[in-house]
């Protein structure tokens, strides 16, 4: 049976493994490069995703490629937009071409005596198996099950005679218009969908088994959009780049060295958009900030 060999092997065509492309390609022209892809588009999370809302929780401008500048003074962008800012990106750099569709890996075996990793991919459409071996092998598959995403088992479910819909297989333009929604859960994905449901939507209510740390965060970048009046776009993008970074170090570093400060931030942030009369105690998390995950809210969509 023929193999495939490459010097470099890269496993998915999402948001690192197109990154990480971009930069072998560019500082090693001479090295031979293959992606391997599971399903037959790029984009990994961000084009499997189609619940209502997804977008970005981390900045565009760090989360973003640095060589690709995100020219835009919307802060959290929209899943749409980073799917095409990849395939724009694969475009612009010629990895593209260099995409293999449609392979699920099945096993990746690194041989001390070929001194090389040794690769078998399904190719799910016509069933028959491929074999690969390279130098270097890159894991970019992200964390999720992507057959099947977490979904608990719940004591009589058979019996609801409603719909019961997981984010990472949503049906695409699924209307939900008039319906009567529980969101189980108050991490990032139900902070997302929430407000986007809400305005079309009977009634939405989020079930949690406990709260979330959620900061409103502005929609719009103003100082970036200063920046990017009297100066040229690629020092705007530097200096926003670099500020966010710090940033998000900061806020991190605060909230491990002075937890108890950076909880009174927060719940002083969650008091300012609910007002006076709503009980905190479904706000107030069990936790210290940042030992899980903390939630960002655009203009704070979730609080409205």
């Amino acid at each position: 049976m023929t193999e495939q060999h490459f010097d470099v092997i890269i496993i998915g065509a999402g948001l690192s493994g197109i990154g990480s492309a971009c930069h072998i390609s560019r500082e090693c022209p001479d090295k031979s490069l293959a992606i391997i892809e599971r399903r037959q588009t790029m984009g990994g999370t961000w084009d499997l995703f189609k619940y209502p809302g997804i977008r970005s929780d981390s900045d565009m401008t760090s989360f973003g490629y640095q060589f690709k500048p995100w020219f835009s003074d919307t802060v959290l962008a929209k899943g749409p937009d980073i799917r095409n800012y990849v395939n724009d990106t694969a475009q612009e750099f010629g990895i593209t071409e260099k995409v293999k569709f449609g392979l699920k890996i099945i096993s990746a075996n690194w041989s001390s005596t070929l001194q090389k990793w040794e690769l078998s991919a399904l190719n799910e459409q016509t069933q028959k198996t491929e074999n690969f071996t390279c130098q270097f092998l890159l894991n970019c598959t992200g964390y999720y099950d992507y057959d099947q995403g977490y979904k608990p088992k719940f004591l009589d479910e058979d019996r609801f005679k409603g719909e019961v819909l997981h984010p990472q297989h949503w049906p695409e333009n699924y209307d939900y218009s008039g319906k009567k929604v529980v969101v189980i859960g108050s991490g990032a994905t139900a902070i997302t969908i929430v407000p986007s449901m809400a305005d079309t939507a009977a009634h939405v209510t989020m079930l949690q088994r406990s709260p979330t740390y959620i900061m409103s965060l502005p929609d719009t970048d103003k100082i970036a959009r200063f920046m990017i009046k009297i100066m040229p776009d690629s020092w705007a993008y530097l200096i926003t780049r670099k500020r966010n970074i710090l940033i998000q170090r900061a806020l991190y570093a605060v909230s491990m060295k002075w937890p108890n400060f950076m909880r009174k931030l927060l719940m002083k942030n969650v008091k300012k958009e609910l007002g006076e009369n709503v009980d905190t105690k479904h706000y107030s998390p069990r936790y210290n900030p940042w030992e899980e995950r903390l939630c960002a809210a655009p203009d704070g969509d979730f609080f409205a």
